[in-house]
């Protein structure tokens, strides 16, 4: 999100040099600079015992690519509750483990994405109502059914060839 107008007081916005970060937008009559905002949102490789990823359709984002569970941090919540929350709401699993892998910007959006992997036991899925359906995956396949060069095809990618649980 781009500033023109306070969110605290409504006035327009100068441009100001404010130390090392350059021109930004600043509040005059509450003398406070404002910087670009982004949403925090979370991505997560789900793994299971026999080396499967859950990949799910969800047909608001891609008729023919699966994609990895993802979500919106809220307010007051941290970052490895989002993706607890995230994929129990959207394939019903409980997390054994979880380890963070690295952030991705996602600049066509907006948003920050903290990526995590996230293990579980092998169960049938309980699907919400935003996931068309999911599926476990050998690993070794899963790669080829995410859009190349995505944030998930990248998590992904990074967890198949470099593992920090092996290291």
């Amino acid at each position: 999100m781009h500033f023109t107008y306070c969110p605290h007081c409504g006035s327009s916005l100068i441009k100001k040099e404010i130390g090392d970060e350059g021109m930004l937008p600043f509040c005059e009559r509450c003398e406070i600079p404002l910087w670009d905002m982004f949403t925090t949102s979370i991505i997560a490789v789900v793994v299971n015992e026999y080396d499967e990823i859950a990949l799910l359709k969800q047909n608001y984002v891609s008729t023919t690519k699966y994609v990895c569970v993802a979500g919106i941090m809220k307010i007051g919540e941290s970052a490895e509750d989002t993706v607890i929350r995230e994929v129990s709401e959207e394939i019903g699993l409980q997390i054994d483990d979880l380890r963070y892998i690295r952030s991705y910007p996602y600049n066509k959006k907006e948003m920050l994405m903290l990526g995590y992997k996230a293990t579980v036991k092998k169960k049938d899925f309980i699907i919400s109502n935003e996931v068309d359906s999911a599926e476990w995956v050998k690993s070794d396949i899963a790669l080829s059914l995410l859009r190349e060069g995505s944030i998930g095809w990248q998590l992904v990618k990074e967890i198949i060839e470099k593992d920090p649980e092996k290291e």
